[in-house]
């Protein structure tokens, strides 16, 4: 399905201005946090969330320690939503960027996708992969999920997908240690959601 608007910054923010965000779980989801569990101790490796609405995800990982969290949004609200409810987060680590302008330079350890990639416009999906995979370094993890479902021919977000589909634009450049159905999923989206573990391929 092809939005029949533009998913623009003035976009994002009306959807802000009118409390229409319902992907926003109201804190991190379970798969994440479990995986979050998983890392071991604090360090300083460099964390990226695209799109990350109110981003709980970075509000977790910050009061575990990690330090060198950042989060992208082209909708400043949602930035200022996590400064204001973690007034001790970085702000210079709050991006107010396009995803598809960020730089890697440094490049970033691990990339968590959140309700990001079932947001854009699907024609964007191959250049998303790619835009992945540049920004992380060689070896680098991207985690997440992505809704394994069809939410029909609305010309809103969130898009939806298959496994099938999902896996074309990321075998490129990534090798895949998880790409399965969610065992941990918040009800609503039990069985719709792919938990994907993916590695960056060597960079030559």
């Amino acid at each position: 399905m092809k939005p029949t608007t533009q998913l623009d910054e003035a976009y994002w923010r009306g959807r802000y201005a009118a409390n229409q965000t319902g992907w926003d779980a109201g804190a991190i989801t379970p798969p994440l946090r479990e995986y979050f569990d998983q890392l071991g101790s604090a360090d300083q490796r460099r964390i990226l969330i695209p799109g990350a609405g109110r981003a709980y995800e970075a509000e977790y990982l910050h009061e575990k320690g990690f330090t060198e969290v950042f989060v992208a949004d082209i909708a400043p609200e949602a930035l200022q939503a996590l400064q204001q409810r973690v007034p001790g987060f970085p702000a210079t680590h709050l991006l107010h960027e396009n995803f598809f302008a960020l730089q890697p330079s440094p490049p970033f350890d691990l990339l968590v996708e959140q309700t990001f990639f079932c947001a854009l416009d699907p024609a964007l999906r191959p250049a998303y992969a790619e835009q992945c995979a540049r920004l992380l370094r060689s070896g680098g993890t991207l985690v997440g999920l992505l809704f394994e479902t069809d939410f029909g021919d609305s010309p809103e977000p969130p898009f939806g997908g298959t496994r099938e589909e999902y896996r074309t634009y990321f075998e490129p450049f990534f090798d895949f240690v998880c790409f399965e159905t969610a065992h941990n999923s918040l009800r609503p989206r039990q069985g719709r959601e792919l938990f994907i573990c993916l590695k960056r391929k060597p960079i030559e």
